[in-house]
């Protein structure tokens, strides 16, 4: 079993809102950075946001900033990625990654991924 599991993509028409959850597994999370990326067909993995370990700094990039929020909630051991407006363009698989110390928008500085779920957003 996988260290992360995400839940909650699907089919969603352009405007719509999605929630994603990421589920930490075999081990608490509390004191790990997290953050989600996405990968679209052809295309290399995309930092969409990321949070610290306490949850009081997150960090979004121009391409989802205002419509999606990421969230976290240690009692839980889980993050969850908000998405509103969504866009045909957000299609993607999204991955949620972790990784001890601070955050980063960098793919290469997380060690533990999930297996990834996908958003489809129609036009």
């Amino acid at each position: 079993q996988a260290d992360l599991v995400e839940s909650g993509g699907g089919l969603v028409q352009a405007g719509g809102s999605l929630r994603l959850s990421c589920a930490g597994s075999r081990r608490n999370f509390d004191h790990y950075a997290m953050a989600w990326f996405r990968q679209a067909p052809g295309k290399d993995r995309e930092f969409v946001a990321a949070i610290s370990w306490r949850g009081g700094s997150t960090a979004y990039p121009d391409s989802v900033k205002g419509r999606f929020i990421i969230s976290r909630d240690h009692a839980k051991n889980a993050m969850y990625l908000q998405m509103n407006n969504l866009k045909s363009e957000d299609t993607a698989v999204y991955y949620c990654a972790a990784r001890g110390g601070t955050f980063s928008s960098n793919s290469y500085d997380y060690n533990l991924w999930g297996q990834g779920t996908q958003v489809t957003v129609s036009s």
